[in-house]
């Protein structure tokens, strides 16, 4: 009722304000007749000296003075009913801000009718947050939502690769405590696109590792129930982010995909406070930084947030992880010595894109230093990693990708 109330009153007040423009008189210009009236007082005033210089005799001045009397009484007459009405007929200028207004009100409430929604009652906040609240706890689990939507269609994997994957599932079949074994399969069935086995073979290698799976376990679990339905954050993938986020509050990760399921779940002040905590920590490179900024400022003004979005940084940092140049400055040890060095740095990289994420330069980087220590299946294990962190930006796949083929494990 309180938005019919306020729409009528702006449609009254709108329709007002055209009538007053059509019945006032406008003062910044003059009626056509005020400006014969001067032009009449000026001729007046001609006679009058042509009359005292001898050139109109005071017969023919008497006749001119009748008819510009005659003149200047019509103007006159003129120039009052346009003081009184603007110029127009009052009746038909009463008629037309009496139409105005009714197009006005009767249009736009003809129009609402068809494109608005004149059954929604009012929203107030607390009724917003309790609609939030049943979306969010009635939403579809993965299986549910994974049947509404179209199955996708699997790349058609190398047969030399479909072989290895498929002696590693006997051989998890037969062995299920072998935690290496959990782990490759998990791997090798996310890269096929088999996201329902490579979900089961990850929570394999949680459970078997107990309270010593960390944080990347489970970001790794969410992120492959994420990918399976396209970016949607199941009840499912929502659990297996708070778990890596007990395990390590501050997973950038994690956090960032909780944000997302906020916002699916309209709540995007809560969005907002995950998202804005993480564009101020960066780096600037990260991968989720970029679509952050492309959308904080919504997630604000949906919020009811004043929010300014700062300027970006420069994405320049050096990146981390063994360069060529580090590799040359190693060649002075002995070759078991720059092995272990080099397999330190590497480590720490992998460690650290686990946990934290990285740039797309940087899981490049890992991947070619694995390639030349020869750590192909540790590679392929990143590399199906990095499709699934980086499934929605094509750019960024297509340069880690670049790392995969040094390391021999993409075409």
């Amino acid at each position: 009722m309180l938005f019919w109330i306020i729409s009528a009153a702006l449609a009254l007040l709108i329709a007002a304000l055209f009538a007053l423009a059509l019945l006032r008189n406008r003062a910044d210009e003059e009626h056509p007749a005020a400006y014969d009236l001067r032009i009449y007082r000026d001729q007046l005033k001609e006679v009058e000296r042509d009359l005292a210089r001898g050139v109109l005799s005071e017969a023919d001045a008497e006749r001119i003075r009748t008819e510009v009397g005659r003149r200047v009484l019509a103007a006159d007459a003129q120039l009052a009913v346009a003081n009184e009405t603007g110029n127009q007929p009052r009746a038909l200028t009463v008629l037309t801000a009496g139409l105005v207004g009714l197009c006005l009100a009767g249009g736009g409430f003809a129009i609402y009718t068809k494109i608005g929604t004149p059954g929604l009652s009012d929203l107030p906040h607390k009724a917003r947050l309790a609609a939030a609240r049943d979306i969010y706890s009635t939403r579809a689990t993965q299986d549910s939502f994974m049947a509404r939507v179209p199955a996708p269609t699997l790349p058609q994997p190398d047969e030399d690769y479909a072989a290895l994957v498929q002696r590693l599932r006997d051989a998890v079949a037969s062995k299920p405590d072998d935690l290496q074994g959990q782990q490759f399969l998990a791997q090798s069935e996310a890269r096929l696109g088999n996201f329902s086995a490579a979900r089961e073979a990850q929570s394999a290698v949680i459970a078997l590792k107990g309270e010593s799976a960390d944080a990347s376990d489970h970001v790794t679990l969410a992120q492959m129930y994420i990918t399976e339905a396209g970016g949607y954050v199941s009840p499912e993938a929502e659990a297996a982010l708070r778990a890596a986020l007990r395990t390590n509050p501050q997973n950038q990760v994690a956090r960032y995909f909780l944000g997302q399921m906020w916002l699916q779940n309209d709540r995007p002040d809560r969005a907002f406070g995950l998202w804005s905590q993480l564009l101020a920590e960066g780096p600037a490179n990260a991968p989720w930084i970029a679509p952050i900024r492309g959308s904080i400022q919504d997630i604000a003004w949906l919020a009811g947030v004043d929010y300014t979005l700062p300027a970006a940084e420069s994405s320049a940092a050096p990146l981390a992880g063994p360069t060529a140049e580090d590799m040359e400055n190693a060649s002075n040890m002995s070759a078991e010595e720059r092995q272990e060095m080099i397999r330190g740095m590497v480590e720490n990289l992998n460690a650290r894109l686990a946990n934290e994420g990285g740039t797309p330069e940087e899981w490049s980087r890992l991947l070619g230093a694995l390639g030349v220590l020869g750590e192909t299946d540790h590679a392929r294990a990143v590399w199906t990693e990095a499709q699934t962190v980086f499934a929605q930006m094509p750019e960024a796949l297509e340069l880690v990708r670049q790392g995969a083929v040094r390391a021999g494990v993409a075409e």
